[in-house]
Parts: structure tokens; sequence; C-alpha cells
């Protein structure tokens, strides 16, 4: 039987097997090739800092709140672990109309052997395309939907906090958006290096250092129109909202996993007038820019800039990790990242 991936526990990984079955109706099944686990949101989940571990998120209010008397608790552990994966199909459905047998696809499915799809989530994985470059779909996705967030407009300065994967991508989505100065900012040496390759102007570390106030003497104390904080840490958060101008924009993109950070809003937050903006294009939120704009059209055009190598990506590859040896993947992202923005599983 084939294998998936869980988390039982903070820390505690597992494979556990299932089932496979043929699909049905506009169903594919798909055999894994390579897929992407995200240092951010996945590695929270894998620490267990999350807020559905001990609280519900209320749709109808939009709010996380405690349970009722008359709620039972749904325990987030075991919990899947997984985000996006390319792979081949295997069998379709009767229904289903643009896939065959062979073809090589992407989508949004979890760390597993196989699995099973309905058509219209599934993207086809273009000639002279390659698994591993279709698998960023997902950190793209993050990426534009910061960068439309923070209307960019040519000739910007425009800062990027924390360079993962999702950071490298803004970086680049920055430039082609029209950003005159790009200020790439991160702790990690390595990932400062890269980001100069991949085509910022200024690299700030952020490893002991003022980083806001570097940007604000680097821009001859003007500052830039628009920080985009990717890093998930409140210490970025607070130099993002230092280095941008009065009455400038904050655009937070990742979770927030740090425990122990604070934000100070007596400072510049207040007294510049500063605009912080959450971007999220998932969990039901929609578009700034709505109706042109939407999360399908957001994906697909994420994706067309990886078919098409407006992207790169494959520099950001830190290491290729075979499926079965996942735990080891887990705890190198979670115990000494280093420079490896982003970790594949490989399957056999």
């Amino acid at each position: 039987m084939p294998l998936g991936l869980i988390v039982e526990s903070p820390k505690t990984l597992a494979f556990v097997e299932y089932e496979d079955r043929d699909p049905t109706g506009n169903e594919v099944q798909v055999r894994t090739t390579v897929s992407g686990i995200k240092h951010g949101t996945e590695i929270n989940i894998y620490r267990g800092i999350v807020p559905f571990a001990n609280a519900v998120f209320d749709a109808d209010i939009r709010a996380f709140r405690p349970l009722r008397d008359d709620e039972e608790p749904e325990p987030f552990f075991p919990h899947k672990l997984g985000s996006w994966a390319a792979g081949v199909v295997t069998a379709v459905g009767p229904d289903v109309q643009r896939l065959k047998v062979g073809d090589r696809v992407h989508g949004g499915w979890k760390h597993g052997q196989t699995a099973i799809m309905p058509e219209d989530r599934l993207y086809p994985i273009k000639d002279g395309v390659d698994d591993e470059t279709m698998v960023f779909a997902d950190p793209a996705i993050f990426a534009l939907g910061g960068i439309h967030d923070a209307a960019i407009k040519l000739g910007d300065r425009v800062a990027i906090f924390g360079l993962g994967a999702i950071g490298m991508m803004a970086l680049q989505m920055a430039r082609l958006s029209g950003a005159g100065q790009i200020f790439a900012v991160d702790p990690i040496p390595g990932r400062l290096d890269l980001a100069q390759k991949l085509g910022a102007d200024v690299v700030v570390s952020s490893a002991g250092t003022d980083a806001g106030l570097a940007i604000k003497r680097q821009t001859e104390g003007r500052g830039v129109d628009v920080a985009i904080d990717i890093s998930g840490v409140y210490a970025a958060l607070q130099q993002a909202l230092r280095c941008v101008h009065r009455e400038g924009l904050v655009v937070t993109v990742s979770f927030y996993g740090d425990q122990t950070g604070r934000i100070d809003l007596s400072s510049e937050w207040h007294h510049n007038r500063i605009t912080l903006r959450s971007s999220m294009p998932v969990w039901g939120c929609a578009h700034r820019w709505q109706p042109m704009w939407d999360l399908a059209r957001v994906e697909c055009v994420a994706i067309g800039l990886l078919e098409d190598q407006k992207l790169q990506v494959e520099p950001l590859i830190g290491a290729r990790v075979p499926f079965e040896q996942a735990a080891d993947a887990y705890a190198m992202i979670d115990e000494s990242p280093g420079d490896k923005v982003k970790i594949l599983l490989t399957y056999d």
C-alpha cells in the first residue's frame, strides 16, 4: 500500500499506509514524483505552533474562539503535511476530459506516494518544464498575492524582509512589477548573496543590525515606499515598520510562529501613520482588486511566470531528500535551515 506523511504530535513524524482506489467521475490518480516542504506554515505545524491546536476558527464571525459547552474538541494531531506536488497521471475517471494516463501534472496535494485529485484542480506540466519547477507554484502564489497587496508602482523603493522561497520570489516579482530599488533583508549570509544574484539592489543583514535605520540611511532618510515582511518574525516586522517613509505601507505575508517577539506600536507605527496590511489569498479572503482578480487568476498567473521561466527557482533548491527520509528533512529545516531556501521530497 502507498504511504502518506503525518505529524503525530509536535516534532514527531510518521508514515501511514492508505488504500489506493480507482478514480471515479472527474477524478485523476497521480503518482507523485516530487513535493515541496513549506518552511513556514508546515514547520510551524511540525512544531505544534498553530492557533487551531487550542481554538476553533469560527467561519461565521471570522475569529478564533474557545470551544462552547456543546462542542467537542477536534484534535489537531495527527495532521497531514504537504502543500504542492507534481507527478504522473496513472488512471483517470470516466468523466475526465483534459488529462490522460502518462501526463505530467502539478497541484495542491499532500506529501504521499499517490493522490486522487479532481481534474480541475490539476495543472498540466508543459513540455520543456521540469516537475521541480512547478512545485514552486505554491510559494509563487503567495508571493504574487503579497506583491498585489503591496500595489508596487513603477519606480517604487521596496524592501523585502525574509528571504525564504516566498521572499525570493517576491523579490523577483517586485522587479517585474517595476520597482526602482529593492532592499533584501535576512540574517543568513548565503541568502543575502543569492538575493543579489536574483536582482536585489541592496542587501541588509538583520543579524545584530538595525535594518530599518540602515535602509533609511541608504535612502538618504526618505525610507522605502513599501516593505513586505515574509519572515514570520516580529523583530523583522518591527524593522519593516521602521524603514518605510511617513504614511508608507507594510504588507505581511507569512504566518508569525514567533512565540517570544512583540511589536512596539508606540514608535514609527504611531508617529508616521503607517498602513499595515495583511496579505492572505486563501481562507476565503477576496482579492483586493476583485472582481477582476480572484485566487484562480492569481494561481494561473503565478504558474505562467514559472512556465515562461520569468522566475528563477533552481538556485532556491537547497536539498533533495528522499520521501522515506522526510523526518530528516523536517529536522534540518527546524534546527538549522542555513541557506537552504527550499527543500524538496523526491519519490521513486
